[in-house]
């Protein structure tokens, strides 16, 4: 039988050409070869997985390449390029400093340095995770690393720049290799599959390279797995059940859910999801990364953030233009507030219910935005004037003549508002009954009642306000925590500050968008915020000492200080 060798080693790319996402890296190499720009010391930084030691390979081959190309790759076939691919190359040494990290393995390195190569014109050291030799194995390192033979050249790879000391950062030209970007790994996926003629589906390559987060060599090796686990033939549900990842569909069937108002199938959804045993914060992660994709999708200029196969996208475009922006925006604040509450919480899932909750009654709140907005004023009919003399109106004639007796005159009044008129305080002129007839018999109007103030929901949007500029406003996020509001029996929502300064910087600052937020989170169409300042602040002495705040306390509650002289206490100072 064959023996099987993984494809992170079979189709571990030989060339500069065939290196994946380091385009820059690679032309710098390369032209440094064929100018003969060559220096002594390279450090290769960057996450695991990017071609940090493949690059360090291949650039120590093409260096004592005997037939170099004019693109400035090695020739494969001269005695260098031979040994070196056959794994008995003496000019090219590989040094794992993880495990020779002491200043006796830089020692047998410095002596070994002094020999020449016996093929080729250099000798190439390439030295990887350097970030784990010793304080001591560096400094023995140092001067070597400076001045080294003219034969010799280092090449050193890390996963933890930062935690290489500066003198030797300073002795290397370093190059920073890049994650590799989703649509690469797919594309040399697919070139692999092409190769070992294997059936694929463009979605479940994405969804790998997704998973692999920008590693190659990661990519590659669940690529083997997923091939033994499906027999060949790459699917994206084998995907998906494979590594255990949730489903996209269930994103979009909850997202309607959510659209239409439904509680009960949501929390069901989510049921259904733990039962899979899927982590709730993993879900609320996953829902909050799919409002972003959605939001990505209203704006043709920004699809192309989209990481997802051809027919994932095609869905997410289709259920973009069902969903409105506010929806959106409030969607990932929720979502980002119960990531952030999950860790603290002692009920998790309840924490992701109510967060659900919330999601399912954002249409209902935009409804009631829409009902409560003020309405156009229509066009008035005109009012039949009775016999007697009429009452005055802006809207006569500039003449001031008067209709005749037993004639009957048009006024046309001016526009009243639907909602004035509910409330009686409309400014038009009302008809004159006949004072020599029974008045009619009227329906009383029926008076549409505000919505009415939920002390509850005015101190949640309050404290949710605060905790959305926690970060970015400090000051703020302190004065609206520690001068917590009191809501009227009117609706009027009354705080008491420290000072005049801090009420001017509370009026000028903070009440408008505060009353705007509250506003949209409560669906009220008014916000009253009364300010005061505390009674020791007016006047003019503020509680330092603790003879001041007993002296306060005596003045609030007479009592106290009875008490304080029957007993003869006192108050630590």
């Amino acid at each position: 039988m064959e023996k099987f060798i993984v494809s992170a080693r079979k189709y571990r790319p030989a060339s500069f050409v065939d290196v994946v996402g380091q385009p820059s890296i690679t032309t710098t190499l390369r032209n440094s070869i064929l100018n003969n720009h060559l220096g002594h010391a390279y450090l290769f930084s960057g996450p695991r997985g990017v071609g940090k030691t493949t690059c360090a390979r291949i650039f120590a081959k093409t260096i004592n390449c005997e037939k170099i190309s004019d693109a400035g790759e090695a020739c494969n076939q001269c005695e260098s390029c031979m040994s070196f691919n056959e794994n008995r190359s003496y000019s090219i040494h590989e040094l794992d400093a993880a495990s020779n990290n002491s200043v006796d393995d830089i020692r047998t390195l410095t002596e070994q340095v002094r020999i020449p190569p016996q093929i080729g014109t250099y000798s190439i050291y390439i030295i990887d995770e350097v970030h784990m030799l010793s304080q001591a194995a560096f400094n023995a390192f140092l001067k070597t690393l400076e001045e080294p033979p003219a034969h010799a050249i280092f090449v050193l790879a890390t996963t933890e720049k930062h935690k290489i000391i500066p003198t030797i950062l300073s002795r290397c030209q370093i190059f920073d290799f890049n994650r590799i970007r989703v649509e690469d790994a797919v594309d040399y996926m697919k070139q692999i599959a092409d190769k070992e003629k294997l059936v694929y589906e463009e979605d479940a390559l994405h969804v790998i390279a997704q998973k692999a987060d920008g590693a190659m060599r990661d990519a590659l090796s669940i690529f083997d797995q997923v091939v033994s686990f499906s027999d060949e033939k790459i699917t994206y549900q084998d995907v998906i059940k494979n590594l255990n990842i949730l489903d996209y569909e269930y994103f979009f069937k909850l997202t309607f859910s959510l659209l239409e108002g439904d509680v009960a199938s949501a929390m069901l959804l989510f049921n259904e999801i733990l039962a899979r045993g899927f982590d709730p914060r993993n879900f609320i992660n996953g829902y909050a990364a799919h409002l972003r994709d959605l939001m990505v999708c209203k704006n043709p200029e920004t699809v192309q953030l989209m990481e997802v196969g051809a027919g994932i996208k095609e869905k997410y475009l289709t259920q973009s233009a069902e969903v409105s922006l506010p929806f959106l925006y409030s969607g990932l604040e929720i979502c980002n507030q119960a990531d952030i509450q999950f860790r603290s919480s002692r009920n998790q899932r309840l924490t992701i219910e109510l967060a659900l909750i919330k999601l399912a009654n954002l249409t209902e709140v935009s409804k009631k935005k829409a009902v409560i907005e003020p309405e156009t004023e229509p066009v008035s009919k005109p009012v039949q004037q009775p016999t007697t003399e009429p009452v005055a109106s802006t809207s006569l004639p500039e003449s001031g003549t008067q209709p005749e007796n037993g004639a009957s005159s048009l006024v046309r009044t001016p526009g009243i508002s639907i909602k004035d008129s509910l409330k009686g305080t409309s400014t038009a002129s009302a008809p004159v009954e006949d004072l020599h007839s029974e008045p009619p018999e009227q329906k009383e109007p029926v008076e549409e009642k505000p919505a009415s103030a939920d002390p509850d929901a005015i101190i949640h949007a309050w404290n949710d306000y605060a905790a959305s500029i926690e970060k970015n406003k400090p000051r703020i996020y302190s004065t609206l925590i520690h001068n917590r509001p009191v809501v009227r029996a009117d609706g009027a929502v009354m705080v008491l500050l420290n000072s005049e300064a801090q009420r001017d910087n509370f009026v000028k600052k903070i009440k408008s968008e505060l009353v705007e937020y509250i506003q949209n989170a409560t669906a009220l169409s008014t916000v009253e915020i009364i300010t005061e300042v505390s009674e020791s602040s007016q006047n003019g002495k503020k509680i330092y000492t603790e003879q001041d705040k007993m002296e306060f306390l005596i003045r609030k509650n007479p009592e106290l200080g009875k008490l304080k002289s029957r007993f003869n206490l006192d108050f630590d100072d």
